[in-house]
Order: C-alpha cells, then sequence, then structure tokens
C-alpha cells in the first residue's frame, strides 16, 4: 500500500518548530488544495487511506489512530471533504496530527507546559472581595481541588490575591507523574482543556472524566461571568468565548473517541 504524503516539500534542515510554523502559515496563505481522492477508508492498522494511499502527518507520521470509533469519525472528516480539503473543518484530523507529531515527538515539551500550568492554577487564586465572587469560586474550584488530593494525593496552596505563591517542588513532581502517565492524545486533550480553561488541575479532572463538561466549562469562567453580571456583555469578547467553547467541545468529542 503506497504511503501518501500531503506535505509534498521536504525541508530537512528545518527544525520541528520551524516546519509546524511554516505549515500554520501555509494553510492561511496558501488556496485550499483540491479534493483528489474518491474514498477515505480506515486499514487494519487504523490508518487512514484515500484511494488507498496511508495519509501522513505534517511531520511525516502515519495517521494511526487509536480506536475504531476515532479512526471512524476522522475518515468521515475527509469523505464530508467536497472539491476541496479544508482543514478548519476537520477538528479530529487536527488534533490527531498533534497528538502524534507534538504530543508524540516532542512530549517532554507539551507535557512540561501542562505541568507548568499547574504551579500557578487558577484555581487556586481567589478574590478577597467582593464576597459573593469568592462564594462563586469556591463552590466551583474546591472541588477541582478536592479531586487534585483523592486523585494524586496533593493539597494545593490556596491564596488570597493574584500575588504568585509557589507550590511545593513535591506537589509538582506529582502532577508530573500523573501527566507522565496519559498516552499522547490524553495528553493533547489535557493541553488544549489546560490553555481552554486556564486550570491544569481542571483540565486534567475533565480528561479523568471526573467533571461534567458543563460544569468543567462553568468553573472555567467563573470571574468572566460574574463580571458579565455586573457589567455586560463585550461582543469581541462574546465571540472569543463561542470559538473557545467550541474548540472546548471539539476536544472532550476527541477524547470521548478514544
Amino acid at each position: 500500500m503506497k504511503v501518501l504524503d500531503l506535505n509534498r516539500k521536504d525541508l530537512t534542515t528545518e527544525t520541528a518548530d520551524e516546519r509546524w510554523e511554516r505549515l500554520s502559515r501555509d494553510r492561511i496563505v496558501r488556496p485550499l488544495p483540491k479534493k483528489f481522492y474518491a474514498l477515505a477508508t480506515v486499514t487494519d492498522e487504523m490508518c487512514i487511506a484515500l484511494d488507498g494511499r496511508i495519509v501522513k502527518t505534517p511531520m511525516k507520521a502515519k495517521l494511526i489512530l487509536p480506536s475504531q470509533a476515532l479512526a471512524d469519525a476522522v475518515a468521515a472528516e475527509w469523505n464530508a471533504q467536497v472539491d476541496v480539503i479544508n482543514p478548519a473543518a476537520m477538528p479530529l484530523t487536527k488534533m490527531a496530527n498533534t497528538a502524534i507529531d507534538r504530543a508524540g515527538g516532542e512530549r517532554a515539551f507539551v507535557a512540561g507546559q501542562v505541568v507548568e500550568f499547574s504551579g500557578t492554577d487558577m484555581v487556586c487564586y481567589r478574590a478577597a472581595e467582593p464576597e459573593a465572587l469568592a462564594i462563586l469560586q469556591a463552590s466551583a474550584w474546591d472541588p477541582v481541588l478536592r479531586w487534585a488530593k483523592a486523585e494524586m494525593g496533593v493539597n494545593f496552596k490556596v491564596v488570597t490575591g493574584v500575588i504568585h505563591q509557589a507550590q511545593d517542588a513535591a506537589t509538582i513532581a506529582v502532577v508530573e507523574n500523573h501527566v507522565a502517565g496519559l498516552d499522547e492524545f490524553r495528553l493533547t486533550v489535557a493541553h488544549n482543556l489546560t490553555t481552554l480553561t486556564g486550570s491544569a488541575l481542571l483540565g486534567l479532572m475533565l480528561v479523568a472524566g471526573k467533571i461534567t463538561p458543563d460544569a468543567g466549562w462553568q468553573a472555567a469562567h467563573v470571574d468572566e461571568d460574574f463580571q458579565i453580571a455586573a457589567w455586560g456583555t463585550d461582543e469581541e469578547a462574546a465571540q472569543r468565548r463561542v470559538w473557545r467553547k467550541n474548540d472546548f467541545d471539539g476536544s472532550l468529542q476527541f477524547l470521548n473517541l478514544l
């Protein structure tokens, strides 16, 4: 079976980051490629094949999926393309590429970002006033800290205000060990959810399935929702929130298909 490489230009002197930057830039500048295949299928080894030719990731690895459900969903994205191939309409494919190329190929860096977030985690920094906000934060964020205690056996320091309070090195080491136990696909989801919510602990709790998506989204927006209730909605901020919510839902869809 032939291997299909959609990235025809091979610049062997590029670093991984340089290649990702170029490919991202090219996707914006270049016109969308025309659809050149009739049918996307799933192979026996859980690859995606276009008319029998195996798809490769931007970093030239085979696009191999970890489950039949995810492989079928990714193949469906390819089959949904009509005249051109639009990556923006293929979020599961994009996440799978990221999992293989970044969370797999550069695992230490991706995992390190999640761990770093936990050192200044949003749920550990509480408002002194108004009291109503402090109550809302405690209601939404205390369960996240209780999960961290039950799951990882660590107590995170909680402070009032925004002045940085370093967590114990032993606490961060435990989080690092927990993140190390995630496969590259779940690590990708954890990284996405961490950046979308502002909390590594909340992201990891969502990956573990110990908080509902609705509760997780609400917990991530306690401060924002409080401000909206007080001052109203900003149109641009509201649009950014819609985009983040789409990414949030897509990350959880990807997780559920693993």
